[in-house]
């Protein structure tokens, strides 16, 4: 049993498309569904293990996956590499900037370290790994680039820097998407809300604990999966999002719209779960639902 995309399966037949971040999480699912899509997909991350943990799933699918250890935050290093990559697979098409990283804390409590270790890498390493890509590939033949950023429409409590990042980076889309479109370029954003992806277990048991009853407070009466970002993704990078750039779509359940203060959200059940991950993480009992 493989990925169980809504997509044709040759969507991406013969593209090499390369996804940060793409050995955990909602990378990790991403990388899945392109694959199963027939992408040749590239996946990038700081530690080997995940990465070629991903690539054997991948493989074992049917699908083709090579992986490329890369820090996005060194500008030489990434340079170095999407050339590499370039050279050794005689083309790259599309880049998944899903890379990340932050932490929980007040804003007074944040250290100068800390604040710059987000930044560079949920900002400047989606900089330096489009810029490199754009230069070394994208510029001479088009293609399309997809940045994962966050919701933070309003403001990002609890965890400011990477709110200020991903801020960043939905304008700098809109900024690439004028600047490289006489390229054939298209860079757009996906915006996920609260989504059930592994990451969730990296945070302290509070942090869980608090997530697990605020997340499905949002119209659709749940929380996402990674299933639901990685099509919205899938869909971007596919030649029926040909008039869509520069835009950020947000796969957040109407969470951006709700005034919780003004419109008290009613917990509800009706609104049921997209999840075509062969592979997808186990739900923990915390975010559990009864979906009778």
């Amino acid at each position: 049993m493989g990925f169980r995309s809504i997509f044709r399966d040759d969507l991406f037949a013969e593209q090499v498309i390369l996804v940060t971040g793409g050995g955990t999480g909602i990378g990790r699912c991403i990388a899945h569904e392109l694959a199963s899509l027939g992408a040749t997909v590239v996946l990038s991350g700081r530690r080997t293990e995940p990465l070629e943990a991903t690539a054997t799933e991948i493989a074992e699918a049917g699908g083709a996956a090579d992986t490329l250890p890369l820090d996005i935050r060194d500008e030489e290093a990434v340079d170095a590499a999407i050339a590499g990559l370039v050279a050794k697979h005689g083309r790259l098409d599309a880049v998944v900037n899903n890379a990340g990283g932050q932490f929980a804390s007040p804003a007074a409590m944040i250290r100068p370290r800390g604040w710059r270790a987000v930044v560079d890498t949920n900002l400047n390493g989606t900089w330096f790994v489009s810029q490199a890509a754009f230069k070394h590939a994208l510029s001479r033949h088009g293609g399309a680039i997809v940045s994962v950023v966050a919701d933070m429409w309003n403001g990002f409590p609890g965890m400011a820097h990477t709110g200020a990042a991903r801020a960043g980076v939905v304008n700098l889309t809109k900024t690439l998407s004028i600047e490289w479109a006489p390229s054939g370029v298209r860079v757009n954003a996906v915006a996920p809300g609260f989504i059930l992806s592994s990451g969730l277990s990296t945070y302290p048991e509070a942090v869980q604990q608090a997530a697990a009853e605020l997340m499905p407070r949002n119209p659709s009466g749940r929380i996402g999966t990674e299933s639901e970002v990685s099509t919205a993704v899938a869909f971007l990078l596919s030649p029926a999002a040909a008039f869509i750039t520069g835009e950020t779509i947000k796969v957040d359940g109407g969470a951006s719209l709700h005034k919780a203060l003004l419109v008290p959200m009613l917990e509800h059940n009706k609104n049921k779960p997209w999840n075509g991950f062969h592979l997808a993480t186990d739900v923990p009992e915390l975010f559990q639902r009864d979906e009778d």
